[in-house]
């Protein structure tokens, strides 16, 4: 132990030097000691090369250095105030472990934890740290440096104790809840992957680390030099084959002779190869029962409208949900139980959006209504919401243009509403039924979009979709798309990407008569009882994408498909201009990725509509049948959970079922995509 003190007091004189001769290193105004501890594989790491780092939007600055001990603890000095923006995080480079195999140093280690604006007084560095770590910073991890905007590593740095104690370096909160722990294979994931690295850390065999480098190799070739690299690799592409990382963990820690467990410093491990690398995790409360349409505010806190409320007997035929508020790190900020009430809120469906002043706008069936909350949750609107004395019907999608107006849909009524300014109190319906175009071309108008020409796009749950001027809506044109659509979005390039839920062809155009003869026999909620009933029942690469060119035409390929989209809902564009796309389906619906026109930021050799995921897309995490799809500041890609028990959301259900229709809470993909500012207010806008 005195060996130790010395030790450190000798590397915090050095430091002080170093940035008193000016050597880079920045000492921290009022600085705070932070003790830490360097583990691989469970055991100390003694002679780890230790850097305190801020990361901003800049080049990240090194604050601090230290060497660890025989023990593996140090101390660096850090800020003692949080940081006013930006992010501090650890790198632990090389040392010798004890336990490890081989002796010595060990070169290829780099572990990383990040702490946040502030740090705590104890941190563990490892390579759980380190998995949590990159997985919530995969989109601004180059080489060892972290860089990204404020908000973006706010959010980051915000989601890695739901995975590790940052202390400890043991489970975080929230991977080892109810929701996550016994219901997900995200812990044996990320269990794995930490093993896996603990292999090449303690060099468990002599050839350790060169088998963990190769086998994480990505589709762009090069072959990682540290155990930082090889996580990043993996998180980069997680659908990359997969099984190559599980048969190293099998080839480094074999079950021995007269045994059932291999030796892993990490539980619990998988069995059997996953289908990819990622580490998804549910979270739910706030009111959150079977949310439609989802909206991220400035600050990143996504919103999202309810079709129904928890403990009610919930059916199709009476959506009473209220809203729901996330922040940016999954935590409900709305009543645990109603969420946010009042205001006209009953039943939020696919119709929701931010508008410039920061209010939210939902959409409700039960009120046939809109209702606006502002960013606090107080109902702004009358008690029964903007419903144009009661003129309105069921009422779907809305969006904010640029210009600050407001646009919204009738899917029962055909309607057209339009709010200049976003100001409720002299907003009109502009047509409805076949009282004038663009309403004449609808047949149940569901979602829109405005382009960069500032003309709104409208998927009609139909064959078609219909584009108007927002200049002059009579001047409307209808578009065949030979398929059953939902959602619809706008890459940077003005291409319209739209969902269809049955495919097309001959077995999509079936589907529709049959629609049809639901809507003129029983309305509309019949043809949603119909539509419900029939996708999810449907299987990998039902669906498909079809993809309009900004003068109409169809996109070369179109319509795409593949086998994770057995019923696309919703798809959002990334800043990438890559795709991700929901389903309503089976009861464990996949979410996909696909390659966008800008096929620069694609795989090497994928082309426009390719699937970049699994070949059933990404599953796990506790995902049900879905509805929207939203991708927040930091790239975490967010899930609604929209159905969960088809059988129990129609008359006649199981007495101990009958409050499972609506789906369970919002599952995170974290890192996954290229970030998008928020709100979204017209076509998607990256950093």
């Amino acid at each position: 132990m005195e060996a130790t003190r010395k030790q450190d007091l000798l590397a915090a004189v050095l430091i002080g030097a170093l940035a008193t001769a000016g050597f880079g290193l920045a000492r921290p105004a009022a600085a705070a000691n932070l003790d830490g501890q360097v583990l691989g594989g469970g055991a100390p790491i003694a002679n780890a090369s230790v850097t305190l780092w801020q990361a901003g939007s800049g080049t990240p600055r090194p604050l601090a250095q230290a060497r660890s001990g025989a023990d593996g603890r140090f101390a660096v000095a850090a800020p003692g105030a949080p940081l006013a923006e930006g992010s501090l995080y650890l790198v632990a480079r090389g040392g010798t472990p004890a336990a490890g195999k081989g002796g010595g140093d060990n070169p290829a280690i780099l572990l990383l934890t990040v702490l946040g604006a502030k740090a705590p007084a104890k941190v563990t560095i490892n390579e759980m740290t380190t998995i949590a770590s990159v997985w919530t910073h995969n989109q601004f991890i180059d080489g060892e440096a972290i860089k990204g905007q404020p908000l973006q590593l706010k959010i980051a740095a915000g989601n890695v104790p739901s995975f590790v104690d940052l202390q400890t370096g043991g489970w975080g909160g929230t991977i080892q809840d109810p929701l996550n722990s016994g219901q997900t294979p995200t812990m044996a994931n990320f269990a794995t992957l930490a093993s896996v690295l603990a292999g090449c850390v303690t060099r468990v065999r002599p050839e350790a680390c060169e088998t963990v480098f190769l086998a994480a190799q990505g589709p762009r070739g090069g072959v990682p030099t540290d155990t930082l690299r090889a996580a990043h690799a993996i998180a980069q592409a997680p659908w990359y084959q997969p099984e190559r990382v599980f048969k190293t963990l099998e080839a480094l820690y074999p079950v021995p002779q007269g045994k059932t467990m291999r030796a892993v410093p990490y539980m619990p491990y998988l069995q059997v190869a996953p289908s990819a690398w990622v580490l998804p995790l549910k979270f739910d409360g706030g009111g959150y029962r079977a949310g439609g349409k989802a909206m991220f505010d400035a600050e990143g806190n996504l919103w999202v409208g309810n079709n129904f409320t928890v403990g009610w007997q919930a059916s199709d035929a009476l959506w009473q949900g209220n809203a729901t508020k996330f922040d940016p790190n999954g935590k409900p900020l709305s009543p645990i139980t109603t969420g946010f009430t009042g205001g006209g809120m009953q039943g939020g469906t696919f119709g929701a959006a931010i508008d410039l002043k920061g209010n939210v706008w939902l959409a409700s069936y039960g009120s046939k209504s809109i209702t606006v909350f502002d960013k606090d949750g107080k109902p702004l609107t009358p008690p029964d919401g903007i419903n144009f004395g009661g003129r309105l019907g069921l009422m779907q999608g809305i969006i904010t243009a640029p210009d600050g107006d407001v646009w919204a849909l009738g899917v029962s009524r055909r309607q057209l509403l339009h709010f200049p300014k976003g100001d409720w109190n002299n907003g009109r319906i502009v047509c409805e039924g076949d009282s004038a175009e663009p309403c004449k071309s609808f047949t149940a108008p569901f979602h829109l979009a405005i382009d960069q020409q500032n003309r709104i796009w409208v998927s009609d749950s139909s064959l078609h979709v219909i584009r108007f001027p927002a200049a002059d809506p009579g001047q409307a044109l209808k578009l065949d798309v030979h398929s059953n659509n939902s959602g619809l979005n706008i890459d940077s390039q003005g291409n319209v990407w739209v969902t269809n839920r049955f495919g097309s062809g001959l077995l999509g155009m079936a589907h529709m008569v049959d629609m049809a003869v639901h809507l003129k026999t029983g309305g509309v909620l019949s043809a949603s009882d119909y539509l419900t009933k029939t996708m999810s029942e449907q299987k990998g690469g039902s669906g498909s994408i079809t993809v309009l060119r900004p003068d109409g035409s169809q996109l070369r390929g179109s319509p795409f498909k593949g086998g994770g989209l057995p019923g696309p809902w919703a798809v959002v564009v990334d800043g990438n201009d890559n795709l991700w796309v929901s389903n309503f389906a089976m009861p464990a619906s996949p979410i996909v990725q696909l390659c966008g026109v800008r096929t620069e930021h694609c795989p090497p050799g994928f082309k426009t509509g390719d699937q970049i995921a699994p070949p059933g897309g990404y599953v796990g995490g506790g995902l049900q049948l879905q509805t929207d799809i939203a991708i927040g500041p930091a790239g975490d890609v967010w899930a609604m959970n929209n159905w969960q028990d088809i059988d129990s959301c129609y008359p006649g259900a199981t007495e101990a079922l009958s409050t499972r229709c609506g789906g369970q809470g919002v599952v995170i993909f974290f890192g996954m995509a290229k970030p998008v500012r928020a709100p979204q207010i017209g076509p998607a806008r990256p950093f």
